[in-house]
């Protein structure tokens, strides 16, 4: 094989693939609530959705929940697997939706750099310490003022937590916050989100770091918050995520956000404590 050839070959490695239509949903709503006027104010608006797995559906949907905010939106779905990449192109919808062969390097077919890169069910299947290069290659191909959102969901998308990643100092990843969700009709403990955490914080949730002492304060509100139970889940976590706030912990977002089954938090408040694995340069 040539170095060219090698160099051509994608960054990464073939994930499971697994998916289902509306996997994705909670994240698409937050990225389209969130970076809302990031895509509007955009010259060029690219989005790439990478690793979208053995079927296309969810990239196909990230492209309409996305077009309602900016039509002309363009969407990348990049897989590793030329098998996917093909079997996706009768999906596909160009310009503005389309499918290629890639990983973390993120080729962008037509030029251009992803205002948003949406990497859900990806870094999962990788290593702890994978993690941090791999967020360094992502945000170092954001356009600027653009945004990496990294996590993982439950096969049915009604479970699920991500972190919104940005480009730093001297190109350093630089998250920003941690953002859990949950389907509140089911809800019967919020720590159940642990096993959905993203890989920078799945084997953190131990005593001594500080995403657990987020869960264990949550649990410990949903519980105090068990009288409003009476008026449904949805009032009970309003009272749950207020009672943490009041706590000191950094909850972003408004009641609207929170109505949703959505809890942001400042990163800094659930980082690793081990800066050799965290490198978070806070």
């Amino acid at each position: 094989m040539t170095g060219a050839a090698r160099r051509s070959r994608p960054v990464g490695t073939v994930t499971r693939g697994t998916t289902n239509p509306n996997r994705l949903r909670r994240v698409d709503r937050w990225v389209v609530h969130t970076h809302r006027r990031l895509l509007r104010s955009a010259e060029d608006p690219v989005v790439v959705d990478l690793g979208y797995g053995a079927h296309p559906v969810t990239t196909v949907e990230l492209h309409a929940r996305l077009g309602a905010v900016r039509p002309d939106v363009r969407v990348v779905g990049l897989e590793i697997d030329q098998e996917r990449v093909t079997a996706a192109a009768p999906h596909a919808a160009p310009p503005r939706l389309t499918f290629a062969r890639g990983g973390f390097e993120v080729p962008v077919p037509g030029g251009g750099s992803p205002l948003l890169i949406r990497a859900f069910n990806v870094l999962r299947q990788y290593d702890e310490a994978q993690v941090w290069p791999a967020w360094s290659r992502l945000v170092g191909r954001l356009a600027p003022g653009g945004a990496l959102v990294e996590g993982t969901c439950n096969e049915l998308g009604r479970l699920g937590s991500w972190i919104d990643v940005r480009r730093g100092a001297e190109g350093h990843p630089e998250p920003r916050s941690l953002t859990l969700s949950w389907r509140l009709r089911d809800l019967e403990q919020p720590s159940v989100v642990a096993e959905r955490l993203p890989k920078a914080l799945i084997h953190r949730n131990v005593p001594g770091e500080r995403v657990h002492a987020l869960l264990t304060d949550l649990d410990t509100a949903w519980a105090r918050a068990a009288g409003h139970a009476a008026y449904g889940a949805r009032q009970r976590f309003l009272a749950a995520v207020t009672d943490l706030r009041s706590q000191g912990w950094p909850v972003l977002g408004s009641r609207h956000r929170w109505r949703l089954g959505e809890l942001e938090i400042a990163w800094g408040a659930v980082a690793p404590a081990d800066p050799a694995v965290s490198q978070s340069r806070r």
